[in-house]
């Protein structure tokens, strides 16, 4: 694996204006609202390696996997793609780096048209990215299909003939047509069924073995996370509250948010491990709390995480926004 960071992101927001209608402000006098769903988020993604994103629902990561393929303006901060700011993607200049870097959608039974056959969908990446005649596309797509564990015959058949496994293999298939080197996954498998969702991490692996592929992973399931990266990113409301390698985090997780995540993962082998109870529930992004966003959930916190945000700093392999680690009061 390389050093060379494919993706860089630093200091990156994307707040949505959430507001009442412009009337009613303006009668009543209520200020502009709001929602600060990635609020000041910067990481890296080394190229060949899988960086994996974690967090409870809301926290911010669909949004992240958005603004890295342009889906999304973020309201502040940079993000690059190989060198080059991924804004220019909504430019004519940047149609050549948009196929460079693809996404995988959470469902697959919304991300594929119903009205379309399997070989219409795989070949419109090549239409619009590629100059290649119509024997090249079906060539293509049958090499495709095979690529990722289906049949060539596969190709006239609709979406809703098959499975979910089959449907995000075919995903899958469509995402990897214009020869992309980064992928950003959004819960690729939490839709499918445990067995099928090993089925498609093994293949994702594979595939990531055999064509040099960058994933940025999202998922909030951390038996898959600890199966798949390199690298996992904790997020909590729109915030990365720690970022370390998998073995560190897995083995000695240093947030107070983290332990708690991973205390939550079930113990069949009977370990005896001890558990820290899931405190209280994520507060209302339209009204986070002062200080460190996760105080009120925490039980080592203090009067200094009520009051100031705490700012990351590296403790050892991990970087880690917390007081308590900063200031020697966490105990390990």
């Amino acid at each position: 694996m390389t050093t060379k960071s494919l993706v860089k992101v630093q200091d990156a927001s994307c707040w949505f204006d959430v507001s009442r209608p412009w009337l009613e402000r303006v009668l009543k006098r209520r200020p502009r609202t709001h929602l600060k769903a990635v609020n000041g988020v910067s990481f890296t993604v080394e190229k060949g390696e899988t960086l994996a994103l974690v967090g409870e629902s809301g926290c911010g990561k669909s949004t992240v996997a958005r603004l890295l393929v342009g889906l999304y303006t973020p309201s502040s901060g940079h993000i690059e793609f190989d060198g080059q700011p991924v804004s220019m993607l909504r430019s004519r200049e940047g149609k050549q780096l948009w196929q460079r870097l693809q996404m995988i959608f959470q469902d697959p039974y919304a991300s594929l048209n119903p009205r379309w056959r399997v070989a219409r969908i795989i070949a419109e990446p090549l239409k619009v990215h590629g100059k290649m005649t119509q024997a090249e596309r079906d060539e293509r797509v049958d090499a495709l299909l095979q690529q990722v564990g289906l049949s060539p015959t596969d190709r006239n058949r609709y979406p809703h003939q098959f499975s979910g496994g089959q449907r995000q293999r075919i995903s899958i298939a469509r995402a990897l047509a214009a020869r992309p080197e980064f992928l950003v996954c959004d819960e690729p498998t939490s839709a499918l069924d445990v067995s099928v969702q090993a089925q498609v991490l093994n293949l994702m692996k594979k595939l990531q073995q055999d064509l040099g592929l960058t994933y940025l992973f999202i998922s909030h399931n951390l038996a898959v996370v600890h199966h798949v990266a390199d690298r996992v990113a904790v997020m909590y409301l729109g915030r990365i509250v720690e970022l370390a390698p998998r073995d560190a985090l897995f083995s000695r997780p240093r947030h107070p948010y983290t332990r708690m995540l991973l205390s939550a993962i079930p113990d069949p082998a009977g370990t005896g491990q001890r558990r820290i109870p899931v405190a209280g529930e994520v507060p209302n992004p339209l009204n986070p709390p002062s200080g460190c966003p996760f105080h009120p959930r925490c039980p080592h916190a203090r009067d200094i995480c009520r009051q100031h945000m705490p700012a990351t700093i590296n403790d050892g392999p991990t970087q880690v926004a917390c007081h308590g680690i900063k200031e020697g009061w966490l105990g390990k």
